[in-house]
């Protein structure tokens, strides 16, 4: 039995897009809201969460931030918002390693590029929540770049604003 049938992840025939049991936990959560559009959120808040565990520590700065930006990028109430990351959360832990890249290509199949450098900006704020992003986040950041196909001057202008956040531009405290 292949790792894709343990975790019930195969491609539907007529599917354009890889549905991760990740992604139908959270929609689950969702459903009032149009699949598609409970799709998109629920790879969306994933994806944030991959960003803020990319260091192994999720910190509660990061965690606030990643409810305001699923409240207001994906328009659910705080306590919606509050669900969702936390059940992305849990996924993230439970099943990052093999789910990390297939939920990544399922929202670069519906994000349009517009979409795409909103998710990259939003991963930055995420890895800013807590006044550093380390070095890991911002490879992370990279990497999930790489994975939308997103061109590296685009990448390059999002991570600009960023600058100020980054450990590898920090200087190191002066001991006294």
């Amino acid at each position: 039995m292949s790792i894709l049938n343990i975790f019930k992840l195969r491609q539907e025939a007529h599917s354009s897009s890889t549905e991760t049991e990740t992604v139908r936990k959270i929609t689950q959560a969702m459903d009032r809201l149009e699949p598609k559009r409970a799709r998109f959120i629920a790879a969306f808040a994933y994806l944030l969460n991959r960003i803020a565990r990319a260091d192994l520590n999720i910190s509660d700065e990061e965690i606030r931030m990643m409810e305001r930006i699923v409240m207001e990028r994906g328009g659910l109430p705080e306590e919606q918002a509050v669900i969702v990351v936390q059940i992305a959360k849990t996924q993230n832990i439970l099943f990052g390693a093999t789910e990390n890249y297939l939920v990544t290509r399922e929202f670069n199949s519906m994000a349009t590029h517009e979409q795409k450098l909103a998710l990259i900006d939003c991963l930055f704020a995420v890895a800013a929540a807590d006044g550093s992003i380390s070095t890991l986040e911002d490879n992370e950041v990279s990497q999930i770049a790489d994975e939308l196909r997103i061109e590296h001057k685009d990448f390059i202008a999002i991570r600009s604003t960023y600058r100020d956040y980054l450990a590898v531009l920090k200087r190191p405290a002066k001991e006294s």
